[in-house]
């Protein structure tokens, strides 16, 4: 469009300057035509350029430049005019679509790896704990095969941190048998940050942290999706996964995705695994509209989970405890069946959020978000009577969070970013159980700030940094039997607390305030072409979590009595991590030693046995010490062809208790893993896998305990703590491209676990107690994109 004035004076001169909006820098060789006219030109390497000779009026610029939107600009030309206009120069991070395994890291110096996404399809049907284990210092901590929490070098729990589409999950992630209520199908781009280094996401990651999100929307008129079944032979069962995605080139888009596993009991390789069903529902949306200046998004999420409990993990008498621990089999063995009774566990896990994002000229990037979680956990236990079907646990958590973030991104080589957090958090144990509450009804009040930096000193040099204060109040109201208070000794360091006196029963009212800073500092070097070292010094800090303050009863899905203790304090993590990488075309070696000093380490440890009129329980206790971990996690890859390829990977950890030269319990056994694979491009992209582990015994160990049988009439020695022998186990993977309406549209894959078929127990898995693992397990999947 150009308006010609009446007067037709065409002498007025435009001098234009083209900036990159982000930083403020000159773009030089962007196209600048005056639509309607045949006039263009192009930028100077100073980002100026002219047109003479215009008529006064209002012209209309066409400006183009690679790796930016094309803006169409309004001038009035009044005599001689300066403009200076902006281009969205790194529009590309809007339209990129990350390769999983090489995307951008969440730290430089910290150990980071990511899941391939052969490794999501894979494990599509199963947990994401299972999924993690595919990384090297990654195990699980079990309870069955159904409930798997991440362990990342040895630390669990509230110790490892999970962000899921950018908010920190909560979840009551304190029990053992609390599993991440989270969709592995949901994420695309899934990394783990060994240790805590990641000071955005939380000051007491003294484990690490699991980052989860979606792929970005490419900002295109699109429609797509895809859709997974998994079928499984042990279970009896699968899972059916789908996901569609709408997008537009304004930015705009729409996503929804839904997941349903159905499961019947699972085998080990001798018996039924009786009472090991599971049913599980999710659903997530998620809607936005994203440009480079501006964005807003919306997600929710929901997950749905009932999961069977081991039923001869039940016990009822003190002997019959003894009798199911000293037998090599269960129990309890049943026909198979679909059905799930008692002892189980239901869960429903809500999440929504709410995002806007602002960049500011020369500047940086404003982002605000609010989040809020609710959380539902019901506990099952064996009862009888009008309780039956009644829940022993009834917990409701509820939590608000509010998180602005700014980052100062404007220059090239300097990175800056800091933001503030406000969270609300509140507990509800439904007092008609009729059963004693194991956690108190709460409010939990967090704040925090950080600050994190990230310079490029020149090609070879990156360092980064950062420090984070957390404050967290919690405000319990919990009731006492008056013996088990006096037991602990509360009367002598706690008696203000009580606000009320029952005769055999006290009311509290403990309120904790704690202060924690953290802080993190390291570098990367590139030192050779395909080589880098990277170091890291992490000081985390950790506040207790209600478990450890307050358990006090029988925590019925996990079959054990739990006790707290109120006078746990934060614990402090000093950790040390180095790593060297040599990668190319053929050959990828990752070598990386950690060493973590924590002072008052919060262990919770085999004690004793309690009988209730429920039956026996093991009982656990809380308690604090100084510990030391230490250990190395070891990668090679080669390709040996363009066909064949082997991979193995090597993680040692060990874990004492520096107070009193003990082991420290629940820590990974040595174990190694080796996988082969041959490509058969082609013929339908045939990749044959086969995968070796093997994990050794864990001999460090605490000692076993002594009972008292009744039946017996004497102390009888348990072996709770005694490891299981090591074991070696295999597994073989196909798969193939075909295609249907599109190129490679179809993919059709055959796994099978556990190949041999071979009877064996993990130190890790809660019922290596009651029953064998996991017997041969095939599973078919197809997977057809559209």
């Amino acid at each position: 469009m150009v308006t010609i004035s009446s007067a037709q004076d065409c002498k007025s001169i435009l001098l234009g300057e083209i900036v990159d909006f982000h930083d403020n820098t000159p773009l030089a060789d962007a196209i600048v035509q005056v639509t309607g006219k045949n006039l263009s030109t192009r930028s100077d390497k100073s980002g100026k350029f002219n047109f003479k000779t215009l008529c006064n009026g209002i012209i209309e610029l066409e400006i183009s430049h690679p790796h930016c939107k094309t803006q169409f600009v309004s001038i009035t030309i009044y005599g001689d005019t300066y403009q200076k206009i902006s281009l969205e120069h790194h529009l590309e991070e809007l339209d990129e679509v990350k390769v999983i395994g090489d995307g951008n890291k969440n730290t430089n110096s910290s150990q980071e790896e990511k899941l391939t996404q052969n490794d999501l399809e894979k494990f599509s049907g199963r947990s994401l704990g299972d999924a993690l284990k595919n990384i090297t210092g990654v195990s699980s901590l079990n309870t069955g095969a159904n409930i798997v929490k991440p362990v990342i070098q040895g630390l669990n729990g509230s110790r490892v941190l999970i962000l899921n589409n950018n908010v920190r999950m909560q979840d009551m992630e304190w029990g053992d048998e609390h599993a991440p209520n989270i969709d592995i199908n949901a994420n695309q781009d899934i990394s783990v940050i060994k240790g805590s280094a990641a000071l955005e996401y939380g000051g007491d990651a003294i484990g690490g942290v699991i980052v989860l999100n979606p792929l970005p929307i490419v900002r295109t008129d699109s429609l797509f999706g895809k859709t997974q079944i998994n079928l499984f032979s042990n279970g009896g069962g699968g899972n059916l996964t789908t996901s569609l995605v709408k997008s537009h080139a304004s930015g705009f888009y729409l996503k929804a995705q839904g997941s349903f596993k159905y499961l019947g009991d699972l085998e080990a390789p001798d018996y039924v695994l009786s009472n090991t069903g599971l049913r599980e529902k999710a659903l997530s949306i998620n809607m936005g509209k994203r440009d480079f200046k501006q964005g807003w998004e919306t997600y929710y999420s929901f997950f749905d989970s009932e999961i069977a409990i081991l039923r001869a993990s039940h016990i009822g008498s003190v002997d019959d405890l003894i009798f199911a621990i000293n037998n090599t089999e269960p129990s309890i063995i049943n026909d198979f069946t679909y059905n799930i009774i008692n002892p189980k566990q239901e869960v429903t896990h809500h999440l929504a959020k709410f995002n806007y994002y602002k960049r500011f000229k020369a500047s940086g990037k404003l982002n605000l978000q609010y989040d809020y979680q609710r959380n539902n956990r019901l506990e099952y236990d064996i009862r009888r009577g009008d309780n039956a079907d009644r829940a022993s646990l009834d917990l409701l958590l509820q939590t608000h969070t509010v998180s602005p973030t700014f980052e100062f991104d404007a220059k090239k080589d300097f990175h800056l970013k800091f933001g503030t957090l406000a969270r609300f958090q509140n507990n509800f144990a439904d007092p008609t159980t009729k059963v004693k509450r194991l956690i108190p009804d709460y409010d939990k009040f967090d704040f925090g700030l950080f600050a994190i930096g990230e310079h490029k000193l020149n090609d070879r040099w990156e360092i980064d940094g950062g420090m984070r204060y957390d404050f967290s109040k919690i405000n319990a109201k919990k009731f006492y039997s008056t013996s088990r208070w006096e037991e602990r000794n509360y009367n002598q360091d706690f008696q203000e607390l009580i606000i009320e006196d029952l005769g055999t029963q006290l009311l509290a009212n403990p309120v904790f305030d704690y202060h924690n800073i953290s802080a993190t500092a390291g570098f990367q070097y590139v030192f050779a072409e395909n080589q880098t070292v990277r170091m890291n010094y992490a000081l985390a800090r950790r506040a207790p979590n209600p478990a450890e303050l307050f358990s006090d009863g029988l925590h019925h899905s996990a079959a054990r009595f739990e006790l707290g203790d109120l006078r746990i304090k934060s614990e402090v993590s000093s950790k040390i991590s180095a790593s060297y990488e040599f990668k190319n075309s053929e050959v990828g070696i990752t070598f990386a030693p950690y060493l973590n000093a924590i002072n008052d380490f919060i262990v919770l440890e085999p004690s004793g046995v309690e009988t209730t009129i429920r039956g026996a329980f093991p009982v656990s206790t809380y308690r604090q010490t100084n510990a030391q971990i230490i250990g190395v996690d070891i990668g090679i890859f080669k390709n040996w062809t363009s066909s064949i390829m082997t991979d193995h990977r090597f993680s040692w950890v060990q874990g004492s208790d520096t107070s009193l030269d003990l082991p420290l319990i629940n820590i990974p056994a040595t174990n190694i893993n080796n996988s082969i694979s041959y490509d058969v491009e082609d013929w339908h992209n045939l990749v044959i896998g086969l995968n070796s582990q093997y994990i050794f015994k864990q001999n460090r160990t605490l000692e076993d305990i002594f009972i008292f049988s009744p039946l017996e009439g004497r102390e009888v020695l348990v072996p709770f703590n005694s490891s299981p022998a090591a074991y070696h186990i295999m597994g073989i993977d196909f798969s193939a491209q075909f295609s249907l309406m599109n190129e490679n549209d179809l993919a059709v894959g055959l796994g099978i676990t556990n190949l041999l078929n071979t009877n064996y127990r993990d130190y890790l898995n809660r019922q290596r107690y009651f029953a064998d693992d996991l017997g041969r397990n095939v599973n078919l999947r197809i997977i057809y994109k559209y």
